[in-house]
């Protein structure tokens, strides 16, 4: 591929945010010669989005600090019908006011990496379901329906993994690909956007919408993916013993996130500093440089370059201080995820195991009795041997909490009320 021109394609590239493309060489020019518009989807599935969803985002976000205009594309409409691409099952049917909660929740997480208003290159957001909602089924089948070949739809990935593991796909989720290529062409239309980004899974959604629009409207339109992201290990991105690394703050705290990154093998240290955090490319390969115990510090440096993006500088710095205080000092950190307990209910003499679970530090009961099997739990920084240890008054410390660990690095405090 000849030398990039425009500073968009060059910056995905060098961090490597760029997967695949239905034609680079033509994005490169568009993008070169003048603003263009992209866009993201994305589906009101839950309450909050989840570090799954980082790496499309930080493309938006790359997008609009190289001149260009972002759409965030709400799916309203799509999620009433589920997107089958890297699922083994169908997705639960969400009520309308669930759909609407949902997204309601989710919005402010934008805000953090995208500049919002009306200017050339400010970011909009969009709801699929103001033009989805509205369809007509036959006069929309007979107008675009008949576009789509159904041997050819058999052959995406999304549809493909499903039959050939005999698992049931839906007629309904059938229509995905037929809807997201229609919100392209919408988008398009409304709003002059020529590029739809998203991960290495919706390639086929995608490729479907620039062909939609090709035999439709005669438009020319762009795809661009990136990467499924895996650790080193192999392990899938932001899944973790406790469940799914969320980015609003009510579902996971500032702190947990800052440890999240904090945790980083060592291996892909560079590669997400690239990915998850706006540091020069120069800074980073210094960072990629540092070996042995010095690698800690450019984790550090992650954690809080990603944090301060979702959450604000003084969330993340708060978090990265009180690391410093419970891990370099000894001391607990006024940041640690807390709970509060009467002390009436801790005079009963509750079951420690069950307060490793409330407090979030493991997901089950059992999961917490395994832990102290295992020797990983301790309580004001004492080992904890006995699955059938109880707390009592004696366990509150000085400042008036009981530190829960499990194991070196993940903390939770009980305060007594």
């Amino acid at each position: 591929m000849p030398k990039l021109r425009s500073e968009f394609l060059r910056v995905l590239t060098e961090r490597g945010f760029v997967h695949q493309c239905t034609d680079a060489e033509g994005l490169d020019a568009r993008a070169a010669d003048g603003t263009i518009t992209a866009y993201v989807g994305y589906d009101c599935t839950a309450d909050s989005l989840h570090v799954g969803h980082l790496l499309s985002i930080m493309m938006l976000r790359w997008l609009q600090q190289t001149g260009h205009r972002p759409i965030v594309l709400m799916g309203g409409g799509t999620t009433k019908v589920g997107d089958p691409s890297g699922r083994d099952e169908t997705r639960q049917l969400l009520s309308e006011a669930q759909i609407d909660a949902n997204m309601a929740s989710i919005k402010a997480s934008f805000e953090r990496f995208l500049t919002f208003g009306s200017g050339p290159t400010d970011a909009i957001m969009v709801n699929n379901a103001d033009w989805l909602d509205s369809l007509a089924y036959i006069p929309f089948l007979r107008d675009f329906g008949r576009h789509f070949s159904v041997n050819r739809m058999l052959s995406f990935d999304s549809v493909k993994l499903r039959l050939e593991r005999e698992h049931a796909l839906s007629f309904l989720e059938f229509n995905y690909m037929i809807l997201q290529a229609y919100d392209f062409l919408e988008l398009a239309r409304r709003h002059d956007c020529v590029l739809q980004m998203g991960g290495s899974d919706q390639w086929g959604n995608i490729v479907n919408g620039v062909d939609l629009a090709r035999r439709i409207d005669q438009r020319e339109l762009f795809g661009l993916t990136c990467p499924l992201i895996t650790m080193s290990s192999g392990a899938k991105m932001g899944k973790t013993a406790q469940g799914a690394v969320w980015l609003n703050g009510d579902r996971l705290s500032p702190y947990d996130y800052w440890q999240y990154w904090r945790n980083t093998e060592d291996a892909d240290v560079g590669r997400f500093l690239k990915l998850f955090a706006d540091l020069p490319l120069d800074e980073i390969a210094r960072l990629e440089r540092l070996e042995g115990a010095e690698i800690n510090e450019a984790k550090k440096i992650l954690a809080t370059a990603a944090t301060a993006l979702l959450h604000g500088r003084a969330a993340a710095d708060a978090a990265a201080q009180t690391a410093r205080e419970t891990f370099e000092h000894g001391q607990a950190g006024t940041d640690l995820p807390t709970i509060e307990m009467a002390r009436a209910e801790l005079e009963q003499g509750p079951a420690a195991f069950a307060l490793f679970c409330r407090s979030g530090l493991t997901a089950s009961n059992g999961e917490a009795r395994r832990l102290i099997k295992g020797g990983g739990a301790r309580i004001n920084d004492a080992p904890v041997s006995d699955e059938a240890r109880s707390l009592s008054t004696d366990d509150i410390n000085a400042e008036g909490y009981i530190k829960l660990s499990a194991g070196k690095k993940r903390h939770a405090l009980v305060r007594i009320v």
